[in-house]
């Protein structure tokens, strides 16, 4: 019963992962709020660079 049982795991395991393989998730990668926040001053810091630039032009 316990070897009948482990090769059924074993099995419907290597089922679900060629389906998760084949199947990939649209949902976007998750981004932390301190990374969200480091990249939100990395644009602010870009766009007054930029903001500077044009103006000395």
């Amino acid at each position: 019963m316990n070897r009948k049982k482990k090769v059924k795991q074993t099995l419907l395991k290597k089922i679900k992962k060629a389906n998760a393989k084949a199947n990939p998730s649209n949902k976007p990668k998750y981004i932390s709020k301190a990374e969200r926040e480091r990249i939100a001053q990395e644009e602010a810091a870009q766009a007054a660079t930029a903001a500077t630039a044009t103006d000395s032009e």
